[in-house]
Order: structure tokens, then C-alpha cells, then sequence
């Protein structure tokens, strides 16, 4: 779809996720994570913001961050751009680091900022890279039991809501986390529950929208979509579900299940069900194009054109 404008208002909180470029590593070794945590620290300093939580693995990060009066597109442009210049300079090479856009989903801080905070410190647990999260060390997890301190990491919020007095709040966070160690992967914290940008209710939406002068959005259906991409290549559907890797029939199949797959509202089981095709293999056609994308700009008006398209239909 056509890329929606980030909501912004002062004291916004979001979950924002980095990937590195084609699933790439971000952090080579751990003077990579420190310097890393110094931009962050400037980067507060600088813009008033709040980070709530975090976690840095090999080619993800993971942040709840809260922002003052400065949007939220300004200071991750200053976050990975310094951060890219970094590494470039490190590796000495050039081009991108991270995977296009970063990710971020405005959510209900009253209702998701707790549990989100508990999602992102058990982030290597899910990926079973550690039993516990303390025994991680690249996450706010142990600034919150006291075993590092990390100056720039705001917990007073989430400790707040255990207890005033701070070791019973230590121990209601601690209790909290363990109740969460075999909670699986949550969709609505990468997808949002609106818009696939909004996490929380109708009421939540419908305020934060008014607040950023926007309004809410109805995405059109997966049959208009198949049918504007058809359109723009010149085929039939039965054309666009044939068998084979010939052009523009496969362009066409990868950017539909691109198309689908940035949606929050289609899937691409169901992409598949339509096309007749196998749901791996339009994931795997997806993401070859969305890495495609950055080093190929005829390609990429055309994604963007049809982005357009069907944001006006």
C-alpha cells in the first residue's frame, strides 16, 4: 500500500523494530552495541525522547521508545543514519544497513506498554539463544534488576506499576517476566490491530488519528488489489496464477505478495489461496523483491506507483 504517514504526538509511544538489510547482521562484535548505546544516549539528550525498553540482537532491535515534541521519523533518521555511518566506516564499505523502513506501531501505553516491555526483554528467550533473560546481555532486562546501569533507559515507568517502594516492584516485575517466558510470538505487536500501524481500540484510534490530524483509512479488498496489479502489467488473473518464472508474470506474483505481505489486512495464505500457489514460495518471491528494491529504481516506481494506486482507489 501506499506508505502511510506516521502518527506523531508529543508523548506517542511505539515499538519500533530495525532489521538489518536482507536479514544481514547489525552488530558485529560488542563495540558495535556500545556505540550503539551512545548514540542513544545523545540521541536522548538531543531530541527528549524515551526508551522504555530494548533489546539488540545479531540483525534485529527492538525498542519501546516515547517521544517528546520531536517526531519520531527525525530521530531515527539521526539514530541509523550516525549508526550506519559507523559501520561503513568500520567495514570500510558503503550502501544501506538496515532493511528499508524501519517499523513502528503506535500503541495504548496503558494497555500494551507493560506487556510490551516484557516482549521485547524476551526476545533470545523465544529465539533460544538463552534460558533466561538476564543471562542476555544486550537488553534493558537487567538495568530492571538492578544488575547494570543504563542512565538513558527509562524504568521508573514500569517499576511504578508493581509498587512505590522499589524492591517490591523489583519483584513484581521479576514475577511478571517469568509468567510471560513460554508466551509465543505476538502478531499484533509487529502488525498493530489497525491500519497496520495502531495497536489498541477504536476509541484509542480514532483519538490518536484526531491528534495527528489524519483520518482512518479502508484498504481496498485483495480482489481490487490483484486486479489494479493485473492492470498495471497487462495481465489476466488466470495470466498472473500461470505456472512459471517468466516476466512480468512472476514481477507481477512477487509484487502482489509484497503488496499483501506490508498489509496488515490480507495474508498471504490467502494471496495463495487465490493465485493457486504455494504460501512459501510467494513469501520467498516477496522478500527477494523487497531486497531488489533498494538497488534497482525502475523497479521501485513501480512498486511505489502501484502503492499509489491502490491507496486512491
Amino acid at each position: 500500500m501506499a506508505r502511510k504517514l506516521r502518527i506523531h504526538f508529543p508523548s506517542a509511544v511505539y515499538h519500533v523494530i530495525l532489521r538489518g538489510n536482507a536479514g544481514q547482521p547489525v552488530f558485529f562484535d560488542d563495540a558495535d552495541r556500545f556505540r550503539f548505546y551512545l548514540l542513544m544516549q545523545e540521541g536522548i539528550e538531543k531530541f527528549g525522547y524515551r526508551v522504555h525498553a530494548f533489546c539488540c540482537m545479531t540483525n534485529h532491535i527492538h525498542m519501546a521508545l516515547q517521544v517528546g515534541d520531536i517526531p519520531l521519523s527525525r530521530i531515527m533518521q539521526n539514530l541509523t543514519l550516525r549508526y550506519t555511518t559507523w559501520i561503513n566506516r568500520k567495514k570500510r564499505r558503503t550502501g544501506h544497513l538496515f532493511q528499508g523502513r524501519y517499523k513502528a506501531i503506535l500503541l495504548d501505553a496503558d494497555s500494551y506498554l507493560l506487556e510490551l516491555v516484557r516482549y521485547i526483554h524476551l526476545n533470545p528467550v523465544r529465539s533460544d539463544m538463552v534460558i533466561l533473560p538476564e543471562d542476555y546481555p544486550w537488553s534493558g532486562h537487567r538495568a530492571y534488576l538492578g544488575k547494570e546501569v543504563l542512565p538513558w533507559l527509562t524504568t521508573d515507568w514500569i517499576v511504578s506499576l508493581f509498587s512505590a517502594m522499589s524492591s517490591v516492584a523489583q519483584k513484581g516485575y521479576v514475577e511478571f517476566v517469568a509468567e510471560g517466558m513460554d508466551e509465543p510470538r505476538r502478531p499484533e505487536f509487529h502488525s498493530g490491530s489497525m491500519e497496520g500501524r495502531i495497536l489498541g481500540d477504536d476509541c484509542f484510534a480514532d483519538d490518536v488519528l484526531l491528534k495527528a490530524n489524519q483520518r482512518r483509512q479502508r484498504p481496498a479488498s485483495l480482489e481490487v488489489l490483484l486486479d489494479t496489479v493485473c492492470q498495471y502489467y497487462r495481465l489476466t488473473r488466470s495470466e498472473l496464477s500461470a505456472a512459471g518464472k517468466v516476466k512480468p508474470h512472476a514481477e507481477a506474483r512477487a509484487v502482489s505478495a509484497l503488496l499483501v505481505r506490508e498489509s496488515a489486512h490480507y495474508s498471504l495464505t490467502e494471496l495463495g489461496r487465490q493465485l493457486n500457489r504455494d504460501v512459501a514460495a510467494l513469501s520467498q518471491a516477496a522478500r527477494r523483491l523487497a531486497e531488489q528494491l533498494y538497488d534497482n529504481r525502475i523497479l521501485r516506481l513501480r512498486v511505489d506507483e502501484l502503492r499509489v494506486r491502490l491507496e486512491n482507489v
